[in-house]
């Protein structure tokens, strides 16, 4: 199984305003990213993140996709395919069964999966913003990871994604 952090952010390593606004991202990057979830079948977010997609128009797109939500809260899903799990590890033996797994967020289950040593690569698109207040890629956390650049490409004429390999020790 590989795990893979699969996040848009800006050139500050912002992922989304202070009120949760990630209508700054573009829509290429959205088709890239649902492209991944679409391809590995799955997804893992955490419960704000669960919030935003679900409310986006595009969330149409993963009505095939396995999605896990990373909670210690319970609350309404409302998809038949979507799971509430206490850990990242509860999240990944509900989806034991999947070849590629993908982590999308927030800071805080990122932070979560890179501390439990969790994540095998991460795919990073950079969007042309900065945001001076919003929610970080990683919330604060105590890590320290080392990763190999495995490719960069041009997603748009402004946008760029970096895949990075994660070292283990």
């Amino acid at each position: 199984m590989k795990i893979v952090l699969y996040m848009a952010s800006t050139i500050n390593g912002m992922i989304a305003k202070e009120n949760d606004d990630t209508s700054w991202i573009s829509k290429k990057e959205w088709d890239s990213y649902s492209s991944a979830v679409r391809k590995a079948g799955n997804i893992i977010v955490g419960r704000r993140t669960y919030h935003i997609l679900t409310n986006q128009p595009e969330f149409s797109e993963f009505k095939n996709v396995k999605l896990v939500v990373v909670s210690k809260q319970k609350f309404l899903l409302v998809g038949k395919k979507h799971f509430i799990a206490r850990s990242p590890k509860e999240a990944l033996r509900i989806l034991k069964n999947f070849r590629t797994i993908v982590v999308a967020g927030g800071g805080i289950l990122n932070s979560s999966f890179l501390s439990e040593n969790l994540v095998d690569e991460i795919y990073l698109d950079v969007e042309p913003d900065a945001i001076g207040k919003g929610i970080p890629l990683f919330a604060p956390a105590d890590f320290h990871k080392k990763l190999k650049l495995m490719e960069t490409k041009k997603i748009s004429k402004n946008e760029v994604q970096l895949h990075y390999k994660v070292l283990k020790k």
